[in-house]
């Protein structure tokens, strides 16, 4: 292997389960391994078998499942853990054993309740014992940041001379600084006798925001494996972002010229997959994998990025998986961005004028709204070329309803000729939609009908909104009426004429920059 080559332990399946609430069913976990896998991650630690039986199961089925990907199962220096490990890992062709002790004074006087003798025999007996069922050993100093830097070292070189063939330097509460850390693996590389023959691994944790820092800094310091989760999950503020430390060492090539196996086009989905399962929405900021990671409102920021989108973004959002870029349409958007979205939206031929008077009213909505949406511009601009220019237009409308059922009796223009039908539904709404549907045939996926009352009291006009959506193509009607079913039929229309203008439009250009929620 390369000595440039870093190697990607994912452990989202242990480390990234004991987030509070992120317990994972085992459908949940295979799918999980199964795109991991498809990812490139070089070693998965799949759980901790001894924790319950349903951990022993995960990894047991997991250590079924995994091909490419090295399963790992995490044990305490304990027979107990260590036998359970290699139980639950006995079906994979090759696994790793991860084992692990506190070293520092703090956990060995008030967690261990030992003397560092006592600690320094469990490291031999528990690496031991894992080197009698597999080559692949790694072996965890917990809470090595605050251990006494001479016994840290007298521990890894314990553990080398044992068998472990990696040796995993923890930052488990996320204590150290940059410095600090790259300090610490340097301090080993210069002091412990055969270092150099295992792999030296970083396992950051993310307390002081530091954890993605404190892994390159460790890689930079010789480490050459990274432990890391997907969306940076983990115990208390996560871990080190498996997206993160990746598309870094990929970015930054020039600084940090590293290779990982990692394919970084299905991060996202990898991100969603994971999101979706544990029901942890993804931070809208989050580097890499947010919302807004690759989303643009700032009119100088547009600008820049329809001129040339290196001015504002350090990677492709291609490369992590993302479809396109997204210029968020607010208050800050410009006019240059406002017309590469009319021509995106398939508005090619308007005049500056027509440009100008939609801009204008784009820049009240967006006073009003958080984000100005696809359809919400599309009305803007349809409502005034519609005028006059409706293919569908309400000539009567009469509804029966009430316990003996719902009928509608509807009559529209439709391209200039009356044409009129009775139908019955389930509620007078569904009537009149099945009216309307049976005078114009075609075929949309009602996304949204919602009522609101303008004012107050019985005689309150009512404002009925109508969303539909045919072949990607969505369409928004409004219309506002004393009776709520006139106005529902005159809203369904509106949105069915907007729709009718869409199918005419020619496609968009290559260049697709669609807003963000």
């Amino acid at each position: 292997m390369s000595k440039n080559r870093v190697i990607i332990f994912d452990t989202t399946l242990r480390d990234g389960e004991q987030s509070p609430g992120a317990s994972m069913s085992l459908e949940g976990k295979l799918q999980i391994a199964s795109a991991f896998q498809d990812l490139g991650v070089d070693v998965m630690e799949a759980g901790f078998p001894a924790a319950s039986p349903g951990d022993f199961e995960a990894v047991s089925e997991i250590s079924k499942l995994l091909k490419t990907t090295v399963p790992c199962g995490l044990a305490r220096a304990v027979k107990n853990d260590l036998e359970k490990c290699v139980d639950s890992l006995k079906h994979a062709k090759n696994y790793r054993i991860h084992t692990f002790i506190s070293t520092s004074d703090l956990h060995i006087k008030h967690k261990l309740q030992k003397t560092k003798e006592e600690v320094l025999d469990l490291i031999k007996y528990s690496v031991e014992f894992a080197k009698k069922n597999t080559d692949d050993v790694e072996w965890s100093p917990e809470d090595a940041t605050r251990t006494d830097p001479d016994y840290l070292c007298k521990t890894v070189e314990l553990a080398i001379k044992c068998g472990a063939t990696t040796i995993n330097i923890p930052d488990t509460v996320g204590y150290a600084l940059p410095g600090d850390y790259e300090r610490i693996i340097k301090d080993l590389f210069n002091r412990v006798p055969n270092i150099d023959k295992v792999t030296v691994s970083t396992h950051t944790h993310n307390d002081l925001g530091l954890a993605v820092a404190n892994a390159l800094a460790g890689v930079a310091a010789g480490a050459r494996q990274i432990e890391c989760t997907i969306n940076g999950i983990g115990e208390r503020a996560g871990n080190a972002a498996l997206e993160e430390v990746v598309m870094a060492m990929k970015t930054r090539h020039d600084l940090m010229p590293y290779e990982t196996n990692i394919v970084t086009n299905k991060i996202n989905s990898c991100s969603k997959l994971l999101s979706n399962i544990i029901g942890f929405p993804v931070q809208y900021n989050k580097a890499i994998v947010g919302k807004n990671a690759f989303a643009h409102e700032s009119g100088i920021h547009q600008d820049g990025m329809l001129k040339n989108s290196q001015t504002y973004e350090i990677m492709t959002p291609e490369s992590v998986g993302v479809n396109k870029s997204s210029l968020v349409m607010g208050k800050h958007s410009g006019r240059h961005a406002f017309k590469e979205k009319l021509a995106n939206l398939g508005y090619f031929n308007l005049n500056e004028d027509k440009i100008d008077h939609a801009f204008n009213k784009f820049k009240d909505l967006a006073d009003k709204k958080r984000h100005v949406f696809d359809e919400d511009i599309a009305a803007l601009v349809d409502d005034d070329l519609m005028k006059n220019n409706n293919v569908i237009k309400l000539i009567s409308l009469d509804v029966e309803a009430g316990t003996k059922g719902q009928k509608a009796k509807l009559e529209l223009e439709v391209y200039g000729e009356n044409k009129s039908t009775e139908q019955s539904g389930d509620g007078p709404v569904d009537s009149i939609f099945k009216c309307i549907k049976e005078i114009f045939p075609h075929d949309v996926n009602l996304q949204l009908y919602q009522v609101h009352a303008v004012t107050e009291g019985t005689d309150a006009q009512a404002t009925v909104s109508v969303r539909i959506e045919e072949k990607g193509r969505i369409s928004v009607g409004q219309a506002a009426d004393t009776d709520t079913l006139v106005a529902s039929a005159q809203a369904y229309i509106n949105a069915l004429n907007k729709l009718i203008l869409k199918r005419k439009r020619s496609a968009p250009s290559d260049k697709d920059y669609s807003a963000a929620i």
